[in-house]
Formats: C-alpha cells, sequence, structure tokens
C-alpha cells in the first residue's frame, strides 16, 4: 500500500538532475530505491487495481536508467513514472493512464501522446459517424473531472461539415486530461495516491474509448 512520496524523494530528484552522473548515483542509490522507487512500485500497485480485471491491461513502472541506444548524453532520467496501458510495442503510439514525479511536483491523468496518421483518420471517421457519442463522452469527462480534454492542433485543422466536431478535427497528438501538482506538503501522505487514483478511475471511460481504435 501507497504511504507516501516523502522531502527526500524530491531532493533525490534534484540531485540527479545536478548531478547526473554514475558516481552520484552509487552514493544515493539507497536513496532512490527508498525514496522513489519502493513508493512508486506501492503507488502503482494502487492505482492499477481498478484496471486489473480488464483483459489486456498491464502497468509498468519506469526505470530510472536511460536506454543506451538511444544515445543520451545523461546516463539517467530525471522523473520516474507509472503507465497503464495495453501490452503494446511502444505506448506512446497508444491511449494510457500515467503518474509522473519529477523535481517540480507531479502529473497525473490520461494522455494519447503520438497516434499514427491512420488512427487519427479512423478517429475522424468514427467520430463523424457517430458524433453524440464522442462529443458525450468529451462533455462528460470534462464535467465529471473539472479538467478540459486539451491537444497539440494541426495548423490546418482537416474539414469537417459538422462544427460541433471541428475543434476536434485539428487534433494531431498529445490528447490529454491531466493535473499538475507542484511540490508541496499535500503531495506526501498517502492522499495523493487516493486523489490519484480517483481521478484516473473518472478517465477510465476516455481511456477506454480510445483503445477502441489501436486494439
Amino acid at each position: 500500500m501507497f504511504e507516501g512520496f516523502s522531502p527526500e524523494t524530491i531532493d533525490f530528484l534534484w540531485g540527479i538532475r545536478m548531478n547526473n552522473n554514475r558516481d552520484w548515483f552509487l552514493a544515493h542509490k539507497k536513496d532512490y530505491v527508498n525514496y522513489l522507487y519502493e513508493p512508486m512500485k506501492d503507488l502503482g500497485k494502487d492505482l492499477f487495481l481498478p484496471f486489473s480485471d480488464t483483459p489486456g491491461n498491464l502497468c509498468k513502472v519506469s526505470r530510472i536508467y536511460r536506454d543506451a541506444r538511444m544515445h543520451h548524453p545523461l546516463p539517467y532520467k530525471e522523473s520516474l513514472w507509472i503507465c497503464i496501458r495495453k501490452d503494446v510495442d511502444w505506448w506512446a503510439e497508444n491511449p494510457c493512464l500515467y503518474f509522473e514525479i519529477c523535481p517540480e511536483g507531479v502529473s497525473y491523468g490520461f494522455v494519447f501522446w503520438k497516434p499514427r496518421t491512420a488512427v487519427l483518420e479512423e478517429m475522424r471517421r468514427q467520430w463523424s459517424a457517430n458524433p453524440k457519442e464522442f462529443l458525450d463522452l468529451i462533455a462528460e469527462i470534462e464535467k465529471s473531472t473539472g479538467v478540459c480534454v486539451t491537444a497539440d492542433l494541426y495548423k490546418r485543422p482537416k474539414e469537417t461539415e459538422n462544427k460541433a466536431l471541428a475543434p476536434y478535427f485539428a487534433w494531431r497528438g498529445n490528447i490529454s486530461c491531466v493535473i499538475e501538482e507542484p511540490v508541496s506538503p499535500a503531495l506526501f501522505g498517502p492522499e495523493l495516491g487516493r486523489r490519484a487514483g480517483e481521478f484516473l478511475k473518472k478517465l477510465m471511460p476516455l481511456y477506454e474509448y480510445f483503445s477502441r481504435f489501436t486494439v
């Protein structure tokens, strides 16, 4: 059970940002395990519980070690995240629910970062064929969470005769509904896990809807 992060969690994250090298990390590896990795694993178990009965869903906790194949100049990531998604090759092309902590604070919610062009085209076809289902879903999500569903936009939006759909035909990626919390005493303790869990559960219909287009 998630008991919360601590000020030492944020201290470690700032430390790795300012000292992103192997010597510093090895000297502080116990801090990483005790204050960041183990609490994140506990949080992942709690957040995943409402989704565990749905076939195909899984929960991943990221590694702090960068993939050497990416040839990044720094060996460690400056954040850690949980990703609830389908069992796919690349998470970024698929909808997911997530929680991330970095030196500045936390963010959590829904993101569909880089949908493929064919997926975007199919989404627009489905929206045109059944606009009410999609528009009602967006309205309900925004009403229940108090958070807008946003996206990165094309410079030249795709055309549609349905004026209500026009804003969504401009979507090209980074479709998201996210809460961000800066570092404060509210980040420390189990209540953070409860807040994040309640928010993710409200986003389940959004996650399931967009998952239709990628499975």
